[in-house]
């Protein structure tokens, strides 16, 4: 898979083969472009490198910061100012934007720091980045889990420069800047320097080598150099007063002449940083290729824990990179938590669990469960540590907790993993901080009155006791595990049994149709709320599009009436977005599998593609990208019940590393299709699960648990031209299902 990889689709504006059919009439409210970045990034690691533009919003690329429709442009030209560290992948509007320590190689004066110049010849695989400057240097980045190496060629010039900039940090839009609270900057001497900028609260230290025989070390700051000097300090900055500052390296270069700087990081003082740094980079005077070569073998092995076989060459690519996607955030920085001293796992970029926790956490937990275990224990010290489960978390003092975008939603990715049992951690302490938020924010109202506006908190709410009681009877807290069952039944608070849709309310980036197709976990009584199967199933067609007119897509941007007009179509949102990601598969609850099969077919046909504008919308730290990767394979997480749902698969075959060894789905009667195809309503149709079996047995249902999957096995998936009647009456279970409610409680 490793060299299917293209680091460049996402980022920019989207440009997909004009959808035809069902996926023509989806709308797409947010912004149409990916925002990934091409840099340097080490699968699941603490650091990333990439050119810095000042672009939104990591920082890489051309944009202005956009919020729905086509991006602008705020240059004109790809660009670089220098190379910055810690980006954002994928994610919209997050406040703050990460780009900390800018090392920038110069043939000009230190007067020219912070003009950029153009980019040209990029190349870019996973763990590795390089471009060349118009002023002649070639640049080449790539990291390991805690250390980036920098090398520079440069061309002859009597005084080249490596300039670090510490005051760097954020965007160049307007509000996006990142001025550090308090820093220090001092050279050692013999190729050595170091810093601490405090970012947001959080103290982000770097020690920097260069072997270069003949070149000088100094500090500078306002663009000065400071003969002689070996520290300075700032003990508070503020926005207005501050001048930029760093260390420097400088000395003549001949013609071609290679330039190698190695930077490690820590969150715990310059001395940790030197560790990180020497640990990973050795003592060689160059460890360029030491430190490529250990990250390319990491997204090797990352990358191989999932394997397809046949499918178009472009259809190979995209699946490559959105595993890859998948695997870049969250970070983790092992031991190097700010925030309480002892060892341990400390994770970051969590941006945001309402974005995740459908897809990509699932995938973490088939394909990298020490790391899907890691991220529990972190979250868990975090709510210890802060007062609550964060719905977003990053590398930020106060963090940003997202609570507009969803309530208690780590409840659900916790219940999973008890209920696989392969997770470590010690449950009772668990079940002490799920228990504790659910009482916070919302969730008192929720205690109190049953159910809270925006009203898709009610559904958030009731889902996570639920998800919590399941844990609490497995821990044999009958008592606590009754009260909350009952109180997971108040999601029907939320609906309006006149039209079998949410009551009206407030809703984040959506409307009440969005949110009106997730899957409960009793889907069984929501569907009987709204009129039975044939009321229900109406209703999704309607909300798909079945037989309505194409859409157009919001322009630049777009203005205030256009957008009500989208929203009031009362359309999916085309994975354009996250509320309604889930919601093609809500079909199967009512017995008709086949129209997921049409709905997922359109979407990884017309909504996928090759080339920088190849998503349709924001990756959002690999949510999206997760999401393709679940539906090429033909299944479908349903987060906190620790079961998936079984659809037709994109490929021919396909395999999945997990704990008990291979998973594997093999289908008959498949047919590759490429994206964008010419067909049938402008795209080739889709295809139909006849019969599945698992492990040589049939499979009427159209659901397999979690446990079938991380144990390994064999799943078989007979396909063909037309809808057959495969799962027409057995349905996935839902909690009032008197058979299920036993088997819960066993």
């Amino acid at each position: 898979m490793f060299d299917d990889v293209d680091p460049f689709i996402g980022t920019a504006a989207t440009d997909l083969p004009k959808a035809h059919g069902l996926a023509a009439s989806w709308w797409w409210p947010k912004p149409q472009v990916g925002n990934t970045h091409p840099g340097a990034t080490s699968p699941l690691g603490m650091v990333s490198a990439c050119a810095y533009s000042g672009a939104y919003p990591t920082g890489y690329g051309r944009y202005k910061k956009n919020t729905e429709g086509v991006p602008e442009l705020l240059f004109d030209r790809l660009q670089a100012s220098g190379f910055t560290h810690f980006q954002q992948s994928g994610t919209g509007a997050i406040r703050k934007y990460y780009n900390y320590v800018r090392v920038t190689p110069m043939v000009q004066q230190l007067d020219a720091l912070g003009e950029s110049w153009p980019l040209r010849d990029e190349v870019a695989e996973p763990g590795y980045y390089a471009a060349t400057l118009d002023t002649g240097v070639r640049c080449e980045i790539t990291v390991g889990e805690k250390v980036a190496v920098h090398r520079y060629t440069f061309p002859a010039s009597s005084s080249a420069r490596i300039v670090i900039d510490l005051s760097c940090g954020g965007l160049a839009i307007e509000l996006g800047r990142t001025v550090p609270l308090r820093a220090h900057a001092e050279s050692l001497g013999h190729g050595k320097v170091q810093g601490t900028v405090v970012m947001e609260g959080v103290p982000l230290s770097v020690h920097a080598e260069v072997e270069s025989p003949g070149w000088r070390q100094m500090l500078w700051y306002d663009r000065r150099l400071i003969d002689g000097g070996t520290r300075l300090d700032f003990d508070s900055i503020r926005h207005t007063t501050m001048r930029p500052f760093g260390m420097l390296f400088m000395g003549p270069t001949r013609a071609g002449q290679t330039v190698e700087i190695r930077l490690g990081f820590s969150l715990r003082g310059c001395e940790q940083a030197a560790r990180n740094l020497h640990k990973e980079c050795g003592e060689e005077e160059e460890a360029f290729d030491t430190v490529r070569e250990a990250t390319r073998d990491r997204w090797r092995e990352h990358l191989g824990r999932v394997w397809v076989d046949g499918g178009t060459p472009a259809r190979r690519q995209v699946f490559a990179t959105a595993l890859y996607h998948s695997l870049i955030k969250p970070c983790f920085a092992d031991d190097e938590s700010p925030f309480w001293p002892n060892s341990g796992p400390f994770a970051f970029d969590v941006c945001t669990m309402w974005d995740i926790y459908k897809t990509q956490l699932p995938l973490l937990a088939a394909i990298a469960p020490d790391r899907a275990s890691d991220l529990l224990e972190s979250l868990i010290r975090v709510c210890e540590e802060e007062g609550n489960f964060p719905i977003g978390y990053r590398m930020a003092r106060g963090a940003d907790r997202f609570f507009r975008q969803a309530s208690t939603l780590a409840h659900t990715v916790l219940a999973d993993a008890h209920a696989l049992g392969r997770t470590p951690l010690d449950w009772n302490w668990a079940l002490v901080h799920m228990v504790d938020d659910l009482r916070r924010m919302y969730g008192e109202d929720f205690f109190e009155h049953g159910i809270v506006h925006p009203i898709s908190h009610t559904l958030d709410l009731a889902y996570a006791h639920h998800c919590t009681a399941k844990v609490a009877r497995a821990l044999n807290d009958v008592h606590l595990a009754e009260d909350l069952e009952r109180r997971s039944r108040h999601w029907i608070n939320a609906f309006d049994p006149v039209t079998g849709l949410l009551r009206d309310s407030e809703f984040y980036e959506g409307g009440k149709w969005n949110y009106s197709f997730r899957l409960l976990h009793d889907m069984a009584a929501r569907i009987a709320l709204g009129g039975g199967d044939a009321e229900f199933i109406e209703n999704l067609d309607k909300f798909f599009g079945f037989g309505a007119p194409p859409v157009t897509q919001p322009g630049r941007r777009p203005q205030p009436a256009e957008m009500l007009a989208g929203y009031a179509l009362n359309r999916f949102e085309g994975l354009n977005n996250e509320p309604d990601m889930e919601a093609p598969w809500a079909y199967h609850y009512a017995g008709r599998p086949d129209r997921t099969a049409e709905i997922v077919h359109a979407a990884l046909t017309w909504q996928f593609g090759t080339g920088p504008g190849g998503l349709p919308g924001n990756d959002d730290s690999g949510g999206l990208s997760s999401w393709y990767i679940w539906a090429s394979l033909g299944l479908f997480p349903i987060a906190g019940q620790s079961l998936f749902l079984v659809n037709a698969p994109a490929f021919e075959r396909a395999a999945v590393q997990v704990d008990g060894g291979e998973f594997i789905v093999e289908t008959s009667g498949h047919r590759s299709t490429p994206i964008g195809a010419d067909g049938i309503d402008g795209a080739a149709p889709p295809q139909y699960v006849q019969s599945v079996s698992l492990n040589g047995k049939p499979l009427d249902a159209t659901h397999i648990s979690a446990a079938e999957i991380h144990r390994g096995g064999r799943l078989h998936v007979r396909l063909g031209p037309e809808p057959s009647g495969w799962g027409r009456t057995h349905r996935p279970p839902s909690a009032s299902d008197q058979a299920f409610a036993a088997k819960e409680t066993r």
